[in-house]
């Protein structure tokens, strides 16, 4: 078979040296990015503090706008931050817990920088309700659904789950949650780069993930979508310097808000962390999302009709249209099957309650996948 996609593998340097099956956990770096973090320096030696004002400054507006149509969101939406802590601690920063509507509705499988976040708002009247799982890989609509009410303040769902690539039907719970005037914050972090996205024609009201994943956009690049109409009605009390209208005016007491994606900034912009991450979100964007879908779906599926032949226990949906990009294998001794995979020079990872997570991407090749498999059998027969 003639895959058009692996002409994009030249554009990443890692792959000469390993089969790189993580990038569910961190994307290999394009070569790109090393001439970007170059531009940043380049930058910062030749022209000082000149650099705010000839182009750093506007970073973040430029960045999310490459990253919006991967979300399906218009251009001047998509706030850069830090991480999805930095975003979740804005979202719920702005709300008010000190009245009748004050529960968070989250997963109980969902990434734990949720969770932790919310948790600490209890302090400020918030009360955290889990939604829990029936059988530790998906979070069905049913179980939201009771759960979320007049007294909701915010539900939090992410989009594909981080442990079993599952996929959540998000839109009957946006649909109970405006229905009972609750906002929706969407964690698309297992999502975007993989997964085709409209986040405007779902009518989600946040979303938050970042660059480190399917992206390949790496660390310290994090995003948050708010919706256009919603943004300023938004006062988060988590904000910074550059959240302010007149950031260099550097006036004093409480802060006048930015108009758009500014108003959910922070502090100092994380400028070499955005430029880096623009690599590798002009290659997503080239490629198409779509067509790393496809891909995706066809490789997983290999993978996933192997470990059927072997018995080997899959804990990710069976069903395409509902899973994501990663296949988690629960074998015998698991994590010490990922290790000897990786002393191999396999690229996976491993999570506790979960098994291995296998991830190909679109620069993957069908022979990288029958390799990796081919030692997993030598493996696991010999545990």
């Amino acid at each position: 078979m003639t895959d058009p996609l692996l002409r994009w593998r030249d554009e990443f340097p890692i792959l000469d040296t390993c089969t790189y099956l993580v990038s569910h956990s961190l994307g290999a770096m394009p070569r790109a990015a090393r001439a970007q973090a170059q531009q940043f320096l380049d930058a910062w030696e030749t022209r000082g503090v000149r650099a705010w004002g000839e182009g750093w400054w506007e970073t973040s507006r430029h960045t999310g706008d490459l990253l919006a149509p991967l979300l399906g969101v218009p251009a001047g939406s998509v706030t850069m931050v830090q991480n999805v802590s930095v975003a979740q601690s804005t979202v719920v920063s702005a709300l008010d817990f000190s009245g009748p509507r004050r529960r968070i509705v989250v997963a109980e499988l969902d990434f734990p920088t949720n969770q932790y976040v919310f948790e600490g708002f209890r302090r400020h009247g918030a009360e955290v309700v889990y939604v829990p799982s029936p059988d530790g890989l998906t979070q069905p609509v049913e179980s939201w659904l009771e759960r979320i009410d007049e007294q909701t303040a915010l539900v939090c769902c992410s989009l594909v789950l981080f442990r079993s690539s599952a996929i959540t039907d998000v839109r009957p719970i946006i649909e109970r949650a405006h229905a009972v005037g609750a906002l929706v914050v969407l964690d698309v972090y297992q999502a975007t780069g993989t997964l085709p996205l409209d986040l405007t024609a779902l009518g989600v009201d946040v979303a938050v993930g970042g660059s480190v994943k399917w992206l390949c956009g790496g660390p310290g690049a994090g995003y948050l979508y708010v919706r256009p109409d919603l943004a300023s009605r938004l006062a988060p009390a988590a904000t910074g310097w550059a959240a302010h209208a007149r950031p260099f005016a550097f006036e004093t007491g409480a802060i006048a808000y930015a108009e758009g994606e500014a108003r959910f900034a922070s502090g100092t912009p994380n400028v070499s962390a955005w430029m880096i991450a623009q690599a590798g979100y002009r290659i997503v964007n080239e490629v198409g999302v779509p067509a790393i879908r496809a891909k995706s779906l066809r490789q997983t599926r290999r993978i996933m009709d192997h470990a059927a032949s072997r018995g080997w226990r899959v804990r990710t949906p069976q069903d395409d249209a509902w899973r994501g990009g990663t296949v988690t294998l629960d074998v015998p001794d698991s994590a010490r099957v990922a290790a000897e995979l990786i002393a191999r020079g396999v690229i996976i990872d491993h999570r506790p309650n979960a098994g291995i997570r296998m991830a190909p991407h679109f620069y993957t090749t069908d022979d990288e996948i029958e390799a990796a498999l081919a030692a997993m059998d030598e493996l696991v027969v010999a545990i």
